[in-house]
């Protein structure tokens, strides 16, 4: 349900910028033959012609709509030229789109706060350019208005079309408007300036809502199509909310909508004015009752968000009448192309962006057999996101089938899936200077090549530096300074002798283990623990230690191993039979890749216990590093 949120303290202006057929215009730069001639672009199915998910306003003009399929625009329009999307892994392919839309935002996003929040449309907050300008070069002190500012259609000016720019320059250019229309003002030269420039370097149009807010921005940007923009002063809201059909506002076209429709008579915005805010609380709770009173006066505090990325990742796909699966080796197949292209995506995103994706997200659509009237939906199921290819495609068959087993509720019926999708949501950026804790298992001056993982182990982080266990080293311990404040180093002794680790591995009797577990499987010889409050240090013996003498350095006070952090640039005294990490470089992504003790003990590190608890053998990770055996 919508929420009320805290209207700003001072007046803001808002853009949103909608291209205008996006879809088709990137079909047109890539052949300017079809530049001027009636186009559409359609789905890759050849199913009656394919639908159409993008009509060009020339094939507009002869009656063609979004709602054809390409064999009935055909015939309405016989020479409409028909581009098919490119297809991969047996459905739409949209990074060509996609990619677009991001030279686009580019542009948009180099005069304020810009968020991305679709292929082809943007929000803007260019409250702080428009101030800058009123301050430097307000409106009424250009000699010239750019001829595209002078186009813009203001919402309450006169609307004789032989004096539209003469007025719309006079609007612009008042010495006496209040501070808010000035701001106004502003913005619509500023967006008219985008606009021009997004022409010049993408060869696309677009269109715009210049409002002091996101939600009037949204719904006046689409009102003068093409390459046109409209503006909302304060004084034009109310006559312009009045005849606004309910359906037409955001997250009014559903249930709420019907209910304010059906259950009050509201028909129209300005229909709601009638109502004071205790009566909608009454009717539908007290946030979304003061959201309605809010948004009947044209008042929205929403913010827009500094986001150029895009907040989830989704995948597809639908299965119409006899294309509808029937059976789990169906399912699992689509479901193994969408997670494939699923985990490309995220993988991309986490090397281009530095994001990591934390949730997987199963959504379909189905029907029983003898059972066409059933009102239970396939219910959406999640899960936390494993990266990799093969781990994302066992997950989500997971969720398919706890979803399928609700959905059925333990009934032995046939069933069939009409559309199937997967997300990845909660992206994340990953902090500087942090990264996974297997950068920590190899030495900071080693030389030896980055292992060649399965990319079903570890995201492909060119971060992560991991050194493979079947690669020998016989090198000097090390350490390294990361900064003031910090020091953290791994240093290991390798026999190189291949016999003896393989004994070793075999001796630790580790099998099925986490990921982590591959990379410590080796000749250790015995580890110590030794724990402070903000730091772990875990020091071990040479290869010619023995028992008496690790029993010994039991006895060795704590402060031995201790690092002097004021003086983090020193080697400390026994370096070479030392490794070191800083508890606050801990990734916690990765902790759950590690078996369920150390999963605690780490934990321990980041947050305490409060009632400290006798430590018992093969609890603690130092358990992981047994004795070298003569």
């Amino acid at each position: 349900m919508p929420v009320a949120r805290p209207e700003p303290q001072e007046p803001r202006v808002i853009a949103h910028v909608d291209m205008d057929c996006f879809y088709v215009q990137v079909e047109q730069r890539r052949n300017p033959a079809l530049r001027g001639q009636p186009t559409a672009v359609v789905q890759y199915n050849d199913w009656k012609g394919g639908g159409l998910i993008a009509v060009s306003y020339e094939a507009r003009g002869f009656g063609v709509k979004r709602s054809m399929r390409g064999d009935e625009a055909k015939r309405v329009c016989p020479g409409i030229n028909l581009v098919q999307v490119p297809v991969a892994r047996g459905k739409a392919d949209l990074n060509l789109y996609r990619s677009s839309g991001s030279e686009v935002v580019a542009i948009l996003a180099s005069k304020g706060k810009c968020e991305r929040a679709s292929i082809d449309e943007v929000y803007l907050d260019l409250t702080e350019a428009a101030k800058e300008m009123l301050l430097q070069a307000p409106p009424d002190s250009l000699e010239e208005i750019c001829m595209e500012a002078a186009k813009s259609n203001i919402l309450g000016l006169s609307s004789d079309a032989s004096e539209k720019e003469k007025n719309v320059r006079a609007w612009l250019c008042r010495s006496d408007a209040d501070y808010q229309d000035k701001l106004l003002a502003c913005g619509a030269i500023i967006v008219a300036q985008l606009r021009i420039r997004v022409l010049e370097e993408t060869q696309f149009t677009c269109s715009a809502g210049i409002a002091h807010n996101k939600m009037l921005a949204k719904l006046v940007s689409g009102m003068h199509k093409p390459a046109q923009q409209t503006v909302v002063p304060l004084s034009s809201i109310q006559d312009f909310l009045s005849s606004l059909p309910v359906k037409k506002m955001k997250q009014l076209g559903g249930k709420l909508g019907s209910s304010l429709q059906y259950d009050l008579g509201v028909e129209t915005i300005g229909d709601l004015l009638s109502f004071s805010e205790e009566k909608l609380q009454e009717q539908y709770g007290a946030n979304t009752g003061t959201w309605l009173w809010k948004i009947a006066r044209g008042i929205s505090g929403e913010e827009v968000e500094d986001r150029l990325l895009p907040k989830s990742h989704g995948c597809g796909k639908t299965f119409p009448g006899p294309r509808a699966l029937k059976n789990n080796t169906s399912v699992k197949g689509w479901l193994d192309q969408l997670c494939e292209e699923l985990s490309e995506r995220i993988q991309s995103d986490l090397n281009q962006n530095k994001r990591i994706a934390q949730t997987l997200t199963l959504h379909a659509r189905a029907s029983k057999k003898n059972e066409r009237d059933s009102m239970k939906k396939f219910p959406s199921k999640s899960c936390p996101l494993r990266y990799g290819t093969g781990k994302i495609q066992e997950d989500a068959m997971k969720l398919f089938e706890s979803g399928l087993h609700d959905f059925l509720e333990s009934q032995s019926t046939g069933w069939s899936i009409t559309s199937l999708s997967v997300t990845a949501s909660k992206i994340f950026d990953i902090p500087s200077g942090t990264s996974s804790i297997l950068r920590y298992i190899k030495g900071p001056n080693s030389s030896a090549p980055p292992a060649i993982s399965d990319s079903s182990s570890v995201p492909e982080d060119p971060s992560l530096d991991v050194t493979p266990i079947h690669e020998e080293q016989c090198e000097p311990s090390t350490s390294e300074k990361e900064d003031n404040n910090r020091y953290s180093a791994i240093s290991t002794k390798q026999c190189p002798a291949n016999e003896e680790k393989k004994n070793s591995m075999k001796s630790t009797g580790v099998k099925g283990a986490s990921s982590i577990l591959k990379f410590l499987s080796r000749d250790h010889s015995a580890h110590q623990e030794k724990r402070r409050s903000d730091g772990l240090i875990c020091s071990h013996q040479g290869p010619g230690s023995s028992s008496e003498a690790n029993e010994a350095e039991r006895n060795v006070p704590a402060q031995a191993a201790v690092v002097d952090r004021s003086n983090s640039g020193a080697e400390p005294s026994g370096s070479s039979n030392t490794w070191m990490l800083n508890v606050e470089d801990i990734d916690p992504a990765v902790v759950e890749e590690l078996p369920p003790e150390i999963q605690r003990e780490i934990q321990g590190w980041i947050r305490p216990s409060k009632h400290p608890t006798a430590k018992r053998r093969g609890s603690t990770i130092s358990s992981y590093f047994p004795p070298a055996r003569s």
